[in-house]
């Protein structure tokens, strides 16, 4: 008997961009690539009886704007890196992680966001490059961020 399976990880990002009056000024759904690094993460993940290597604890966002491709390890051009506020894992073979870029972080021409397991560097689970969002100092981005195993 011959079986196949074809295991892999994707993903959709929804950015929620708000100005200093609590208006929603941007909102929209993209997809993301899940990086050769980030597949090798997963799966060092699966066999781990520790917490090694570190999981996803923090999402970056930039300014670059060239097209995610597997190989990536760092975002184009890195502006602001936060925690993430929620990791939840669903019963869908999904793992939903939020972040929210605050008042002067990350601020300007946001292009591209990544899920890293540092607060510096790190390894990039994920990559997403989307339409421009000027992020003025006054205003939050919220993402959303599910990754899908199917």
């Amino acid at each position: 008997m011959n079986m196949q399976e074809n295991l892999k990880p994707t993903g959709r990002v929804k950015v929620v961009h708000t100005n200093a009056a609590g208006e929603t000024i941007h909102e929209f759904e993209v997809p993301n690539l899940v990086t050769a690094a980030g597949k090798v993460h997963i799966a060092q993940k699966i066999k781990a009886t520790t917490n090694s290597p570190v999981s996803m604890t923090h999402m970056a966002i930039g300014t670059g704007t060239a097209a995610a491709v597997s190989g990536d390890t760092t975002l184009g051009t890195e502006g602001g890196r936060v925690t993430l506020t929620d990791t939840v894992v669903g019963v869908t073979n999904t793992v939903q992680y939020t972040a929210t870029f605050g008042t002067s972080i990350g601020t300007g021409a946001v292009t591209e966001a990544g899920i890293f397991n540092a607060s510096s560097g790190g390894t990039m689970l994920c990559r997403t490059v989307f339409p421009v969002v000027n992020k003025a100092a006054g205003d939050t981005i919220a993402i959303t961020w599910n990754v899908t195993v199917s």
